[in-house]
């Protein structure tokens, strides 16, 4: 029996970022991969493929009218660095009946794993007093009163409860906190677990506040400087999302005043100038945009490929990746910003 034929253009990312052994083993044996090599497809390898193509998996796929046009076998589209861009014409897949995923969802792991890590080390005041260790200056058996704080029963708040956000509250749970999300893109009813709030409240209740929200053309600056000083005194603040969600400036204020804490893994402009003053706050952790960059963590990406191929293969819906379909693409801030490469449309999971 003849294989079904996927297009594999991952580049600029790498396969064994993004599939197990055992995972790119099952995408062979299951499909006839075309290209699949750590470089560009070139232009007439991909014209070659595409009118016998099943599915086209890239970093950045190039999809337009007349791409379909040679296409006509072509029943899945799924792009590989995290956002829905701008190269793709959702409408005239979406009047041929071709899905189109993005990988977002498969970041959630890792970068779910990075806010423990900043909530557990910033609210027990781990990394300062590691490096007042250093200088002979660290406060034994203290409890450092108004600086740190247990998460056993604390409130915990998120902006945007999307699959990162979901995935932190998984594994805070053993810690039984008080947990909170504003999200206006869900149904209260199909989140019955999460009690969600308007913005305001949940920055008033939030001794820890995660943000995980998809940036939008809308929610610029949504946590803005009056949002912030709604919090309590000696809040920590963990950005995993966007900056693009923050008024980052009021953030570094209220952080320089010694008021709030942050834990901070992206910037509004990246790498972050030498010189920045942000560089010397001692109440900062920083990580240089790499909450989802450790050995094998995308590599749910392609565990989550392979079970939406399978389903549109049997003429089942995608369950997955998140799909174009449910989604207004147009709305999402990322589109079209290629420097935003991370897990932008979780927002609605």
């Amino acid at each position: 029996m003849t294989k079904p034929v996927l297009v594999l253009d991952a580049h600029w990312r790498r396969n064994d970022e993004l599939f197990s052994e055992e995972t790119l083993r099952a995408l062979q044996d299951r499909f006839d991969v075309v290209w699949g090599k750590d470089e560009p497809i070139p232009n007439d390898v991909l014209a070659d493929a595409l009118p016998q193509a099943f599915a086209y998996v890239a970093a950045t796929p190039r999809v337009t009218a007349d791409t379909l046009a040679i296409a006509p076998h072509l029943k899945l589209v799924a792009e590989m660095s995290g956002q829905f861009p701008d190269t793709i014409d959702y409408a005239a897949c979406k009047d041929r009946g071709v899905e189109v995923l993005s990988c977002a969802p498969g970041f959630r792991q890792s970068v779910a794993e990075m806010a423990l890590a900043m909530i557990l080390s910033m609210g027990r005041g781990l990394v300062r007093e590691h490096e007042a260790f250093r200088t002979g200056k660290e406060r034994w058996l203290e409890d450092c009163d108004g600086e740190d704080g247990t998460l056993f029963g604390g409130s915990v708040g998120f902006v945007g409860y999307g699959a990162i956000a979901r995935e932190v509250d998984r594994l805070i749970a053993p810690f039984a906190p008080k947990v909170a999300a504003y999200d206006p893109w869900l149904d209260p009813a199909k989140v019955p677990d999460v009690e969600l709030v308007d913005l305001g409240a949940l920055m008033a209740r939030s001794r820890i506040l995660v943000v995980a929200a998809a940036p939008t053309r809308d929610n610029h600056g949504l946590v803005s400087a009056d949002l912030l000083a709604r919090l309590p005194d000696g809040a920590l603040v963990v950005l995993i999302s966007r900056a693009h969600l923050v008024d980052f400036d009021a953030l570094l204020k209220e952080a320089e005043s010694g008021r709030l804490y942050a834990a901070i893994d992206v910037f509004p402009s990246e790498p972050v100038p030498q010189d920045h003053p942000m560089r010397k706050l001692p109440n900062v952790v920083f990580s240089p945009h790499r909450a989802a960059a450790v050995p094998g963590g995308r590599q749910l990406i392609g565990d989550l490929l392979l079970k939406d191929l399978d389903l549109v293969l049997d003429g089942k819906v995608p369950q997955h990746l998140n799909r174009a379909a449910n989604l207004d693409v147009a709305a999402l801030a990322g589109v079209g910003d290629a420097s935003s490469v991370a897990a932008m449309a979780e927002e609605r999971g």
